[in-house]
């Protein structure tokens, strides 16, 4: 029998009751789940089946095949135009973006203080060393005040370069991160990196779909990369993709790729050390299908969150956070901000008993240990300090939404 929609009392029992509260009226009685609720689960409800079946069939299961270019094109018209190159994962995509842009020993990379370590794994991959920022509590990107200060006190010019005063290094570039699927200050980020002649790299991982001042994320700098992870809003299975509106850095990252191959007739012949980051066709076949249904599923994610919004609104202690003044997120994930962090933790313990998959969010990145000494602003990172911790994710797949709900959708 299905429960009534009770409304739930925001003064009684304690914020972490009174979400969990919410959380059963939006999940259990309004959308009618029962059982465990995972925090983000693919879902395939387009051609997915008949892409990949045409794969296994024609026998185009790897690394060449004609998914590939067709998931390239549809990414680029995603993203207004720009060049895209599919590689494995999203990881790599940075790495070699990262590369072919000249970044490596003896350099150092800007990176926000929150982030999934992939950010500053691809920096360590590319031979250099990430310094960490603080990131500002609208969309938990890196903060523009702590960039413009970083690079105006902590660094200095050195002919045609700028020079981290600490380490010596150079300033080889800044990444700036769209967590969750909030986009980050764009604007005033790219203006800083124009200003000190730094490249702009955007990792759009989590963003595909989400847009700043009426740009879609991937569009907002010189080169940005995605990530088609399982628990993305699209999913390749494995995959990534570098977008990019230079088309001669992105026949470069073409050719690092695919093992820097060049036509030699019937030889095989590389002209220099590259990657074999190229994805499978089968992989490139699912995630053309997930693209072709993106518009549907963020638009089911975007009602999921005003659902929460609804729910959640007047329980003292917790914030639902939103997209930034003139942005559109995908909200990839939604996430909970709570005051206390006692409450953090009872909501990670009570809400996975109760059958919802919450999850922290990641571990500062100056925090782990192969970054414990890796150089950080001045000044440290304080609203990364403070906001890291007390973050809770809760279950944010598009498919929540129910036959029921969809038919209220706006």
């Amino acid at each position: 029998m299905a429960r009534s929609l009770q409304p739930f009392d925001a003064t009684a029992g304690t914020c972490v009751e009174a979400v969990l509260s919410a959380l059963e009226c939006v999940l259990r009685e309004r959308l009618g789940h029962d059982g465990p609720i995972a925090l983000h689960e693919p879902s395939f409800d387009g051609n997915e089946h008949s892409y990949v079946l045409d794969c296994l069939d024609s026998g185009w299961v790897s690394t060449a095949g004609p998914y590939v270019e067709r998931f390239e094109r549809e990414m680029e018209r995603r993203c207004a135009g720009a060049h895209a190159i599919a590689v494995v994962n999203g990881t790599c995509a940075l790495h070699v973006l990262l590369h072919a842009l000249g970044v490596g020993p003896g350099d150092v990379v800007v990176c926000p203080a929150i982030s999934f370590v992939a950010t500053a794994n691809a920096v360590a991959h590319a031979g250099a060393q990430p310094v960490f920022l603080d990131v500002e509590p609208q969309s938990l990107g890196l903060c523009p005040d702590a960039l413009a200060d970083f690079l105006e006190k902590d660094c200095r010019p050195e002919g045609n370069r700028l020079v981290h005063k600490e380490t010596g290094a150079r300033i080889a570039g800044v990444v700036a991160v769209h967590i969750f699927g909030s986009p980050a200050a764009m604007d005033r980020l790219a203006a800083l990196c124009v200003r000190h002649g730094l490249d702009l790299i955007e990792d759009a991982a989590e963003a595909l779909g989400s847009v700043h001042h009426g740009q879609p994320c991937g569009t907002l700098a010189r080169a940005a990369t995605f990530s088609f992870n399982g628990n993305k809003t699209v999913t390749s299975g494995g995959g990534g993709m570098v977008v990019t509106t230079d088309r001669e850095l992105a026949t470069r990252l073409k050719h690092l790729t695919t093992t820097a191959r060049v036509s030699a007739g019937w030889e095989f012949d590389h002209d220099e050390v590259g990657f074999n980051y190229r994805l499978p066709n089968l992989n490139a076949a699912l995630g053309l299908a997930q693209v072709e249904g993106l518009d549907e599923r963020i638009r089911r994610k975007r009602h999921l969150h005003q659902l929460y919004a609804e729910a959640l609104d007047g329980i003292a202690g917790v914030s639902l956070l939103h997209e930034p003044p003139g942005t559109r997120s995908n909200y990839w994930l939604n996430a909970l901000l709570f005051e206390k962090l006692a409450d953090r933790d009872a909501m990670l313990e009570l809400g996975n008993a109760r059958g919802f998959q919450c999850r922290p969010c990641w571990r500062l990145l100056p925090q782990l240990n192969m970054y414990r000494n890796a150089p950080m602003a001045a000044r440290g990172v304080p609203e990364a300090v403070r906001l890291g911790p007390r973050i809770v994710n809760i279950p944010s797949s598009p498919q929540l939404l129910t036959a029921k709900a969809l038919g209220e959708m706006p």
